[in-house]
């Protein structure tokens, strides 16, 4: 059995150990099996738009200044659920299962240090060669993050992302719909001066074109030739202006990691019903950096 399977292995396991003592986990990974996706195709790259109810939390979650001041961080140790394990994957980071995913393997490993979701930590790497099959992303903290003020990355298996699939197979970066940073690091001086460069990529505020470290997304994962593979999409906006969680007047979809790697939650099913193509690309041209307009 390679290391990989082996991980995936342990991975399963420890889902199922909080499937078996949290009930909350439980129903929210076993209704994944119920879960409705339909296919998007933009130019070169085909994605998936899925129908996740339980997302709901996270899509709608309000990250403005005053109402993270008022609620207590769910992700520092003090106030998670009793029921919620963790375990120190690398120095400093905190594994955790993911209580509402978005995949049958889904976590989320979170600094032990209570600061902003403000940079691409260096440290994603470590995760990665660490989760072998998986795929360690961030969400900044105005790029999809549910919690701005602690950092964390999460982890999901690589080939449940379009995006991973599409650059492993060599799908043409200029033919996806917004602009994507991709490297492959290789163990030596160049790749570790390409790394810090990469994870120094900023988006773009439409609004004040002012450029910020916390308008990304980014990726990392290894390789089927073990080299560390390092993505990083910038963005424009949190969320696209058609975003509504109130009612029908528009969507509730707030893109974070997964949606830009081409998979868009939706957690409302009238939103689900009436997304296509035009709405998905429309999704991304708000939030992402488009080529032509801003290269």
């Amino acid at each position: 059995m390679t290391a990989r399977m082996d991980m995936m292995t342990l991975l399963s396991e420890a889902r199922d150990v909080q499937m078996e003592s949290w009930p909350l986990a439980r129903e929210n990974y076993l209704s994944l099996g119920s879960t409705e996706r339909r296919v998007f195709k933009l130019d070169d790259f085909t994605g998936a738009i899925q129908f996740n109810p339980a997302r709901a939390v996270s899509t709608g979650a309000s990250i403005d200044a005053a109402s993270i001041s008022r609620r207590p961080c769910f992700l520092c140790g003090a106030n998670r659920p009793l029921q919620q394990s963790s375990e120190e994957i690398i120095p400093g980071w905190e594994f955790l299962v993911n209580p509402y995913p978005i995949f049958p393997l889904h976590f989320t490993i979170v600094s032990m240090e209570h600061r902003p979701q403000d940079r691409i930590p260096l440290d994603m790497a470590s995760m990665a060669e660490k989760l072998p099959g998986m795929t360690v992303f961030f969400n900044g903290a105005r790029a999809g993050a549910s919690a701005p003020d602690h950092l964390h990355c999460q982890a999901v298996p690589t080939a449940e992302l379009p995006l991973m699939r599409y650059l492993e197979g060599g799908g043409d970066i200029d033919k996806l719909p917004f602009i994507v940073y991709f490297r492959v690091i290789t163990p030596d001086f160049e790749g570790m001066r390409h790394l810090n460069e990469i994870v120094k990529i900023k988006g773009k505020d439409r609004t004040t074109g002012e450029a910020d470290a916390r308008l990304v997304n980014a990726y990392m994962w290894i390789g089927a030739d073990g080299l560390l593979r390092v993505c990083v999409i910038p963005r424009s906006a949190h969320r696209p202006s058609f975003y509504d969680n109130s009612g029908m007047e528009g969507y509730m979809v707030s893109p974070g990691a997964i949606d830009m790697a081409g998979v868009m939650i939706l957690p409302r099913k009238e939103d689900f019903i009436r997304m296509d193509d035009e709405t998905v690309n429309r999704v991304y041209s708000e939030v992402a950096l488009q080529k032509i307009t801003d290269k």
